[in-house]
């Protein structure tokens, strides 16, 4: 678990220190890959070839680094899998990109990065569909990586990784046969789910924590779908919530949560603190492992 939670740190802050770094992260391999399995009668069978070989390759080369040479193999092999498995695109900077953009134009083509990627439609430059985007980017690209890391190792993250490329990614979901895109789909919504409820956990401790299980419970009550529902939806409406009681408590007075650069500067602060929260809590886990 040491060596989980010190790949993590080196991870995050190589890719904050170094943002061009996410030009190395290439999946295009993944896509001549997936025709293997697009070409099998079974869905099951296809993604698991899709899926399954590189992860088990990836498996493979873990468990044969485990113990040399002081875990320092097993140290840089986590944390270039997991370099890999981040993003693909750097959240910190596509919002920068948003701030700095120097006309309402260019404003709303650097919106369109944070845009969920199974979305056709343009992602309106508009406080709510802004934080909501964010999170959900949030949670693809950094944190639902990290939680499959930190559970499995590399292999969970390249796991997560793959499964959200085939679901959500339209290169990659558009070439699948119909019954596999459904399956991935699914799978992917699985992995989501218990990372997204962290993430609204998190949130109750760094943001308000009453307006966090208000909203969580509304969002369940007006659905009717319960809480083991593979619907992730209530995050989006968790974080609204938390970004707006947060812009609102911010100065000691009322702000405007319409403003959408507002918000979203202050959905990416939210970000960053249930990063700490999550950090620290793994801290508390390593201290716990070596002290115990």
């Amino acid at each position: 678990m040491a060596i989980v939670f010190v790949a993590i740190v080196l991870v995050l802050l190589f890719t904050h220190f170094v943002p061009d770094s996410q030009r190395l992260r290439n999946f295009s391999w993944l896509r001549g890959w997936q025709d293997q399995g697009a070409a099998q009668s079974s869905a099951e069978l296809g993604l698991a070839i899709t899926i399954g070989l590189p992860v088990l390759v990836c498996l493979i080369v873990q468990l044969a680094l485990r113990g040399n040479v002081f875990g320092l193999p097993t140290l840089v092999f986590a944390v270039v899998v997991l370099f890999y498995c981040l993003g693909p695109r750097d959240l910190e900077r596509d919002v920068e990109a948003v701030d700095k953009a120097p006309d309402s134009s260019r404003r709303i083509d650097a919106v369109q990065a944070l845009r969920p990627e199974e979305s056709s439609a343009p992602l309106p430059f508009q406080a709510e569909p802004l934080v909501e985007a964010t999170f959900t980017a949030g949670l693809r690209r950094v944190f639902g990586v990290v939680f499959w890391f930190a559970v499995l190792g590399p292999v969970g993250a390249l796991l997560y990784r793959l499964v959200v490329l085939l679901a959500y990614t339209p290169t990659h979901a558009q070439a699948l046969p119909a019954a596999q895109q459904s399956l991935a789909d699914k799978f992917a919504r699985l992995l989501d789910w218990l990372p997204a409820h962290l993430i609204a956990l998190a949130l109750a401790i760094a943001s308000d924590f009453d307006a966090v299980l208000k909203t969580w419970r509304d969002y369940h009550a007006a659905h009717g779908k319960g809480y083991w529902s593979l619907d992730s939806g209530f995050l989006g409406a968790i974080a609204r919530a938390s970004v707006d009681a947060d812009v609102e408590a911010g100065d000691g007075h009322a702000v405007d949560v319409s403003d959408p650069l507002v918000e979203l500067d202050d959905a990416m602060t939210l970000i960053r603190r249930v990063l700490i929260v999550w950090l620290a809590v793994l801290a508390v886990v390593v201290i716990a492992g070596v002290f115990g």
